[in-house]
């Protein structure tokens, strides 16, 4: 993707790792230009639910977990690098996401702090009217976490929560992941066929306990 504007995609420090991870893995593969933040926290977390261990070169461990080649278009960032390319909003992108974001991410952003490069990124995404989304695993909310999730929808913000279907018959946890994905790219226009959609192949479902007539 010759001059493609890039994509910002921020993983923090909530469960769910395999979210940011999977959608980083699609849109490397298919060429799009990313520009990554990983919080201390989403590294940790990756370790313990992916058993990921990153070493100095952060970049390349990633490439090496997903099994992309060193010369994809990533470029990372440093999360207290407030002179990087996405801190400004005369850095042209496609959008951002935070996947999976999490509960303190979502607070921050939603009150305009700018304590770390995926608060300050988040932020410029908001104002410059530009397509942005997090996505949410936690479970269950309280009073202060639905008005934060309000407050970001208000200002322009996609909010979501990892809820995967169950229409299209996942037979594995991958699919599961993918169905949450492909729904996330379907937000910024990218085109996927992760997961089967409503209606496309259906087959009757079986209806539970039903009589056959003779």
């Amino acid at each position: 993707m010759p001059n493609e504007p890039p994509f910002v995609l921020a993983i923090s420090g909530a469960s769910g790792a395999v979210y940011g991870l999977r959608l980083l893995q699609f849109l490397l593969q298919m060429g799009q230009p990313i520009e990554l933040i990983v919080s201390r926290a989403a590294m940790q977390v990756m370790h313990e639910e992916n058993d990921i261990v990153l070493g100095d070169d952060i970049k390349q461990g990633l490439l090496e977990y997903l099994k992309l080649s060193q010369d994809v278009p990533l470029n990372l960032h440093r999360l207290n690098d407030y002179g990087a390319s996405v801190a400004s909003g005369s850095f042209k992108t496609k959008g951002m996401a935070i996947v999976p974001c999490s509960l303190g991410t979502l607070g921050a952003v939603a009150h305009g702090l700018t304590e770390n490069l995926i608060h300050r990124a988040a932020a410029v995404a908001l104002k410059e009217r530009r397509p942005f989304m997090i996505v949410i695993r936690e479970m269950p909310f309280g009073q202060i976490q639905l008005k934060n999730m309000l407050a970001l929808s208000e200002a322009g913000g996609i909010v979501a929560c990892a809820s995967p279907g169950f229409y299209h018959r996942p037979q594995t946890i991958s699919d599961q992941v993918d169905f949450v994905v492909g729904r996330v790219l379907d937000q910024f226009g990218f085109d996927n066929n992760l997961f089967k959609r409503w209606k496309q192949e259906a087959s009757p479902l079986p209806v539970p306990n039903a009589k056959t007539k003779h």
